[in-house]
């Protein structure tokens, strides 16, 4: 715990606290939700692809452009940490902090998923969510978080004093590897800060720490998402199971995930145009 502070409150210290509050980014330039157009898309899929993803693994899976792809859950309570790359290039990738800032630190239907500079394009929308419903609790929870990092064996060495090598990032970068046809150390610089999937959390009031929760997820719930570009995605069946009390544990009880793939009709997409990276100069001058 942060220890309390030595400096005594000055004189204005009420008018400091009570600035009001702004939002940081005046977001009505972005490109609008077209609910018109994802409804329709969504209508008469065909399942082209399934993956399962193991308790406490970690599996890759590909999305081509202009298909959707569902994060269903199968068995039990279980959350999922979310990677996504540009397939052609793992340079761009999901910017989790940078969707956070321009949605909020919980995601659902309508929102999008950023990549990194200097790209700065959507990578994803999520068209549906069966757990939207859930909004934000009495303890200031929410659900699809884009505020954790991922469990990592380094954070595991650091606090547990072991190694535990079916964390998150280790999943991952097990998946990414075994995809790749190269050694987990070579690769685990391109996992990343994820989107973790049907968790349930959010910040103490009183101190501000993350926290998680139980997450409400049930077997048939999903996330569903467009790929707005050609997609890697790699999933981990967090070790924590629906992290209610710990995670990187083998004591939690864990489920497996599946990730679905499907094709819409092809006239759905007729005025569809995938987007392009940011058009910034990248003269970065004075």
């Amino acid at each position: 715990m942060r220890p309390p502070p030595r400096q005594a409150a000055p004189p204005d210290a009420a008018q400091r606290r009570a600035a009001p509050a702004v939002v940081c980014y005046s977001v009505n330039r972005l490109p609008a939700y077209d609910r018109v157009f994802y409804e329709a898309a969504r209508q008469g899929l065909t399942k082209v692809a399934e993956t399962i993803v193991p308790p406490r693994e970690a599996r890759t899976f590909a999305v081509p452009a202009g298909h959707f792809f569902r994060i269903v859950s199968i068995e039990g309570p279980q959350v999922g940490d979310l990677n996504l790359w540009n397939a052609h290039d793992l340079t761009e990738r999901f910017f989790s902090g940078k969707t956070r800032a321009l949605h909020a630190t919980h995601v659902s239907t309508g929102d999008r998923l950023w990549s990194t500079l200097p790209h700065l394009r959507p990578l994803a929308t999520i068209t549906h969510d069966t757990l939207g419903w859930y909004g934000w609790d009495a303890d200031g929870g929410g659900v699809h978080d884009v505020i954790g990092t991922r469990c990592d064996p380094y954070t595991q060495l650091l606090l547990g004093g072991d190694e535990y090598h079916h964390c998150c990032h280790s999943n991952l970068s097990r998946a990414l590897a075994s995809h790749l046809g190269q050694p987990p150390a070579t690769v685990e610089h391109h996992v990343h800060d994820v989107l973790n999937v049907f968790m349930c959390t959010g910040f103490t009031r009183d101190t501000h720490q993350y926290f998680m929760k139980a997450s409400p997820v049930r077997p048939g719930d999903f996330l569903e998402l467009f790929a707005e570009i050609d997609l890697l995605g790699a999933l981990s069946a967090c070790p924590g199971g629906d992290c209610s009390t710990s995670h990187s544990s083998d004591v939690a009880r864990c489920h497996p995930l599946k990730v679905e793939v499907f094709q819409p009709r092809a006239e759905t997409l007729n005025a569809w145009v995938s987007p392009s990276r940011s058009r910034y100069s990248r003269s970065h001058s004075g």
